[in-house]
């Protein structure tokens, strides 16, 4: 049976834990992230509908499901959207590096309804 939303939400990692915190009530650049959002039978770590963006934290579970990865990336991409992938270690040690990828996508999208 496939996870569901609540209930990861409420065992996030420690790196999905610390850039929920940066992200949430648009606190990144005034854009809306939502956390552990179903996409068709995907469920994201972090997803702006606005930038069609999903940010996914992978942790070493996810050496072990890289084919599985590819196929979900490539079917979020059929949907329109875009898949950042980042390492919990990354996150932890340079949020900024995240936040940059993010600016640099945002900045091939429309501008921003509320701006």
């Amino acid at each position: 049976m496939p996870k569901q939303p609540n209930r990861l939400r409420s065992n996030m990692t420690l790196a999905e834990t610390a850039m929920w915190r940066l992200l949430r009530g648009r606190g990144f650049e005034n854009w809306k992230f939502r956390r552990q959002t179903r996409i068709g039978p995907w469920i994201t770590d972090f997803c702006c509908y606005e930038l069609k963006l999903v940010v996914e934290l992978d942790g070493g579970i996810h050496r072990l499901r890289e084919n599985e990865d590819r196929l979900r990336d490539a079917d979020l991409l059929r949907k329109g959207f875009t898949v950042l992938r980042f390492c919990n270690e990354a996150v932890l040690s340079n949020p900024n590096r995240v936040f940059d990828a993010i600016r640099e996508h945002a900045g091939r999208k429309p501008p921003h309804p509320t701006r």
